[in-house]
């Protein structure tokens, strides 16, 4: 597999293990604003401040593929949930709810979007052939371990931070909007963080690129989906406003393709990047 390849599901599906389980306890106990501010949060996270501070530490340069197919499939996830949630602006119903029904479309779309990564391995191998045996297997016992140990960890992570944050949501008078938005958000994306910056560092863009797209594309479309699956999700308009930055900073993201230097996000991008989402913040706890 490519590196690209690797970022958009290996390590993005990795990386968003977290949200995945903080969304099914969420989802499950009926913490409907947690779900929708955990994943627009996380993907606002990623986006705004995880590739930019990748980008401030080295310029990235992107693969054409990933500006002109990865980039606009995370736009069109943003479209497709925005089209699903808001039935009262654009279906004249009294609530605005995602339903299980809604919460298989976007599983759906998730399925399209493996097979649009499968078609991309298999371009892959035969434009440079099958990958050779580069390292040695690690023994069955210590992986299954590992991934138990990883798994375990995960579960009880994810229902502490959401136990606790419900319970900091109430003592500060807080809603579980603004919870969701921040502290569960950024808790959740920090897996993405260390990943894109030490794939920055060793030079792996696109490791750090398509960790950072993957994991957007996998939370609206599977995490979100799976949690509506679980219960309907009410969906309050204020997330408009969220999901608007979110689609905004895509589209700044796309146009920085061909900014400055071609199919490269400069410093001076990812500062750009960096301030407007700053401004939103503090308009967003004022």
């Amino acid at each position: 597999m490519g590196e690209l390849a690797i970022g958009l599901t290996i390590v993005a599906f990795g990386t968003s293990a977290p949200e995945l389980v903080v969304n099914s306890f969420a989802s499950w106990k009926g913490n409907h604003e947690i779900v929708l501010g955990n994943i627009i949060g996380s993907n606002s996270f990623n986006l705004f401040i995880i590739l930019s501070i990748t980008g401030l530490i080295v310029p990235m340069r992107i693969q054409s593929s990933t500006a002109w197919k990865e980039i606009p499939i995370s736009f069109i996830a943003i479209v497709v949930l925005f089209a699903v949630a808001n039935d009262t602006f654009l279906y004249n119903r009294e609530v605005s709810v995602i339903t299980r029904i809604d919460g298989m479309v976007l599983l759906g779309c998730f399925l399209l979007f493996l097979l649009y990564v499968v078609s991309q391995l298999k371009q892959e191998r035969v434009n440079h052939g099958e990958p050779g045996e580069t390292q040695r297997e690690m023994p069955l016992g210590r992986l299954v371990l590992l991934m138990v140990g990883g798994l375990a960890g995960l579960i009880i992570g994810g229902k502490l931070l959401l136990d606790h944050s419900v319970k900091l949501a109430i003592q500060l008078g807080m809603s579980e909007r603004m919870i969701g938005l921040t502290i569960v958000a950024a808790g959740t994306s920090l897996p993405e963080l260390a990943t894109s910056v030490v794939a920055a560092l060793r030079r792996n863009n696109d490791i750090a690129v398509g960790n950072i797209i993957g994991s957007n594309i996998f939370n609206l479309f599977f995490i979100l989906g799976l949690s509506a699956v679980i219960r309907p999700l009410p969906y309050i308009t204020g997330f408009n406003i969220d999901l608007g930055v979110l689609a905004s900073g895509t589209l700044i993201l796309f146009l920085a393709m061909y900014t400055g230097r071609k199919l490269q996000i400069d410093r001076w991008e990812a500062f750009v990047l960096l301030a407007l989402y700053t401004g939103y913040f503090i308009l967003f706890l004022i």
